[in-house]
């Protein structure tokens, strides 16, 4: 029997599971922990809460989750509950698919001041993520600033720009939903280094800012290349530069009959976060193109603001005894293997890279390596006592283990306490959880 323990519920750690399955059928078991008393990472407190869609891909995960060889452990804290180290005694391998939870820094002055959140806090907040659900972010001023060029920044600034009717059929946190609704702004402004030849948003996610109630997206046609140069593009990247020729072109007085603007600013970088104790500007510095890299001007300009989202990616948290490659912002690695007999495998394993599918052949492709260690006589010989072990050590230090089922109760819970028309109402709190499926 092989044993195997998979650090994170997200896709990375069910695509995993999933793979175990598959190559080994009734001769695994796999214990997949997550910090949290519910699963799946990214797909409930990262993809936005109006894309249900997306989220859907859970019900795949699901069905690995109940089958008798796959475990959900949750509540357990990988350090303060139950180490690397004691995990690799217990498992034959340890697969690490933590993701990449923590913001990368801006690293300018002033992103310590209030009203400056990552994305990762800020998407967490209207996600119902407990860690972020007292973030409290003031949307009283009349101007955001959102920095960044991929989806996540279409996410924050379509957020932000939505009325209620528009959240129907989402599973936006409530207390979002209300701060949203007294919300001031009038103008949400794109910052973004590099030009729009250079965007990573996808067209479906820039298509919907074409149809928001209330917003205008606004492209300055200046700041658009030449359109014979959109042909050398790739077809996804043309679709998306073709919907911002599109708001370009959208005459003035439409802009007018709407009362917010998205408004994307090229070729600008932040340089300083202004304000005494709280963000009331962003200096930004105009930028030009050289070689695919943005190249500073000189010339500057302060953007008043009363709220600042940083969206310019994530990194995994560093696990102590772990290696970690701190400039990367991922686990150090090759090809997924860390140490013998640890991996890791997703965002943990490669940076903040890819979409959600892209974890499939990820999954896939570690669990093939660990099975040519398994043969090759890398990991021992087996005899681990894999989660007989585990409950042996929770039972000695009274950890409160949430399994799938128990996260059913939870679920059900949640789709109870459902606002008209949503799907759910998730939990923010911890404490509230545990109690929903006692």
């Amino acid at each position: 029997m092989r044993h195997i323990a998979v650090i994170g519920s997200g896709p990375a750690g069910y695509y995993t599971a999933e793979a175990a399955l598959k190559q080994w059928g009734d001769d695994v078991r796999v214990d997949v922990f997550d910090r949290l008393p519910v699963p799946y990472g990214l797909i409930r407190t990262g993809v936005a809460p109006d894309h249900q869609t997306i989220k859907a891909v859970s019900d795949r995960y699901e069905r690995t989750a109940l089958t008798e060889n796959v475990r959900f452990v949750g509540n357990v804290s990988i350090g303060p509950d139950v180490t690397v180290e004691e995990l690799q005694r217990l498992y034959d391998a340890v697969v690490i698919a933590t993701g990449a939870p923590h913001d990368r820094r801006l690293g300018i002055p002033g992103e310590e001041l209030k009203g400056v959140y990552g994305s990762a806090a800020f998407v967490g907040w209207y996600n119902s993520h407990p860690q972020f659900r007292t973030l409290d972010p003031d949307l009283s001023g009349h101007t955001a600033v959102v920095i960044g060029m991929g989806n996540v920044a279409l996410d924050v600034a379509r957020i932000l720009s939505k009325t209620e009717a528009e959240f129907a059929g989402s599973d936006i946190a409530a207390h979002a939903l209300e701060r949203l609704k007294a919300s001031k702004l009038r103008k949400i402004v794109v910052l973004g280094r590099r030009g729009p030849h250079q965007i990573m948003m996808t067209p479906k996610e820039l298509g919907e800012l074409a149809r928001l109630e209330r917003a205008s997206p606004r492209v300055e046609a200046a700041d658009l290349p030449e359109e014979g140069e959109d042909a050398l593009l790739e077809p996804g990247l043309r679709k998306s530069v073709n919907h911002l020729r599109s708001f370009a072109a959208i005459p003035e007085h439409i802009h007018g009959e709407k009362p917010i603007e998205i408004e994307f600013d090229f070729y600008a970088s932040p340089r300083a976060i202004v304000g005494t104790d709280r963000v009331e500007g962003i200096e930004v510095e105009r930028t030009e193109v050289r070689a695919g890299r943005a190249v500073g001007t000189g010339e500057t300009y302060t953007i008043p603001c009363s709220l600042v989202v940083s969206c310019i990616g994530y990194q995994s948290a560093a696990i102590p005894g772990v290696p970690f490659d701190e400039r990367l912002g991922r686990f150090a690695n090759d090809e997924g293997r860390i140490l013998n007999g640890l991996y890791c495998v997703g965002w943990a394993r490669r940076g903040p890279t890819g979409t959600i599918g892209t974890n499939k052949p990820d999954g896939f492709a570690i669990v093939e390596k660990i099975a040519e260690d398994l043969a090759a006589g890398r990991l021992g010989h087996g005899g681990k006592q894999g989660r007989a072990g585990f409950d042996a050590l929770a039972e000695q230090r009274a950890l409160d283990v949430v399994t799938f089922r128990d996260w059913k109760k939870i679920e059900e819970a949640e789709s109870a306490a459902a606002r008209s028309g949503a799907p759910r109402e998730k939990f923010a709190d911890v404490e509230a959880m545990i109690r929903a499926l006692r």
